[in-house]
């Protein structure tokens, strides 16, 4: 049996690589690293089982570098990852591990960005390519991408892959790495199809599973009983009496999603819809806004919010119960971290209190329950997040940093740097976050005014007209 925790210093691993980890300071493994390391570092496909947050790319991350031969420029590792945010991630935490090693090249290749600017990158090479099932399929119909080489293949949220339709994709992708390759599939949960896809593409693999994580007890617990025809008005009148500053809300469909958003929106609340639908530009702009504490309420998927990072969080309403005990603990586990107080509101109709007895078992303890008619408004007041977003025309291309935008705005445009928030510069565009009071009259001045010496486009991203 393993004991938790365990040194990284126990593994197998090279010097050079023991110093890194020490420097980024990984020193004690977590449950997945400990049950998963020693297998994956000695070859064996492997299927993990372990929650979001739980340390699996460092799992995964590790094993494939240890693997890897810098001095040859191919690709030896391939990490599908079922959206954009969660590659950017993953890649992110690859090239902290790979500082042990001189020139290790790591790509991300993902839908919603310039297939030319891939193809470049892909023509100087690279050892690790972290990408989406579609994209990745595309450069091998076009022959830009090159998977001969390939040793360790990585199935990162595999159920949640599975959600989205992107089984033949994967097959396919498969199809094209050779046959003797090391197969690491992770999954936070475990459908059936996940275990259809372990079948499809893996040589005898070792499973292990890290034991879900029990609620942390400053998360506050309540939940109610409502009927399906007042579930989403539910909603507006908890927001009203608890009045969090930014909560996440949990639909079981992407119907659900579009129409609490409509009756939030409805009373006034700023709400925004995170589903599987979405282009990725949309869905940008979206985690944007609520990352920006620009838009109060953000009404999503379990798919759709698998892999976000959410830093404080007030609140999360499971609008729907969640079909299984251990998919609620990952959702009401957005809040409440880093010590700080939680708050996790549950809708339950008669119909799903089956589930609620499942969460209960699996916490240990019973839910606290309130009369939903005590939820009285705590003020007249309109619940409006405390920012605004604004969208300019411009971006990485047109060399505009961060400071630009804060200089412009602090400087000729006349307002105080309090009163600016996060800015976010992407390719094209760039958004920044103002205090509502004040974002109109932002507005204006930088459109009467310049950035880094030229006239740019501006408007509010609530704002319907589009700039171009």
């Amino acid at each position: 049996m393993n004991t938790f925790p365990q040194s990284f210093a126990v593994l197998p691993l090279s010097a050079a690589m023991q110093a890194n980890l020490a420097q980024l300071g990984f020193t004690e493994m977590t449950a997945i690293q400990a049950l998963s390391l020693r297998k994956s570092l000695a070859g064996t496909d492997l299927i993990a089982q372990a929650q979001t947050g739980s340390g699996k790319t460092v799992a995964f991350g590790l094993s494939l570098l240890h693997r890897l031969d810098a001095s040859r420029m191919n690709v030896q590792s391939l990490v599908l990852c079922p959206t954009r945010e969660l590659a950017d991630q993953v890649a992110e935490v690859l090239r902290q591990l790979a500082r042990a090693a001189e020139n290790i090249k790591i790509l991300t290749v993902c839908g919603g960005v310039p297939m030319r600017n891939q193809i470049a990158s892909l023509e100087f090479g690279a050892h690790v390519i972290v990408g989406t099932p579609g994209r990745i399929l595309d450069h091998l119909e076009r022959g830009t991408l090159d998977l001969s080489q390939l040793n360790t293949l990585v199935l990162d949220e595999a159920d949640r892959m599975l959600d989205m339709g992107f089984v033949e994709d994967i097959a396919t992708v498969v199809k094209a790495a050779p046959k003797n390759r090391q197969t690491l599939l992770f999954s936070a949960t475990w459908p059936e199809g996940v275990a259809g896809l372990a079948q499809r593409f893996m040589r005898d693999p070792q499973t292990v599973k890290a034991e879900a994580a029990a609620a942390p007890r400053q998360i506050q617990q309540i939940a109610f009983e409502v009927s399906e025809g007042d579930r989403l008005h539910a909603v507006s009148q908890l927001l009203l009496h608890y009045r969090p500053a930014r909560t996440l809300a949990f639909c079981n469909t992407r119907q659900q999603c579009r129409d609490l958003v409509d009756v939030l929106q409805a009373q006034g609340i700023v709400a925004l819809a995170l589903h599987g639908e979405l282009e990725q530009r949309e869905r940008d702009q979206v985690l944007i806004q609520f990352t920006n504490s620009s838009c109060s309420v953000l009404v999503a998927t379990d798919v759709a919010a698998r892999g976000l990072d959410i830093a404080e969080l007030e609140c999360v309403i499971n609008v729907d119960i969640a079909a299984d005990a251990e998919s609620h603990l990952h959702r009401i586990g957005r809040t409440g971290r880093a010590g700080a107080e939680g708050l996790a509101l549950n809708l339950a109709s008669l119909d799903e209190m089956g589930r609620i007895g499942r969460i209960e078992q699996l916490l240990g303890y019973a839910l606290k329950w309130k009369p939903l008619a005590e939820m009285t408004a705590a003020s007249k007041a309109p619940l409006l997040p405390a920012m605004d977003t604004l969208q300019i025309l411009g971006g990485k291309k047109e060399k505009i940093r961060r400071g630009d935008i804060l200089g412009a705005l602090t400087g000729e445009a006349g307002f105080e740097a309090a009163q600016i928030g996060k800015i976010h510069v992407t390719d094209f565009h760039c958004y920044v976050a103002v205090e509502r009071s004040i974002a109109r009259e932002v507005v204006k001045r930088l459109s009467d005014g310049k950035l880094k010496g030229r006239k740019v486009k501006v408007r509010r991203l609530a704002d319907l007209a589009p700039l171009d």
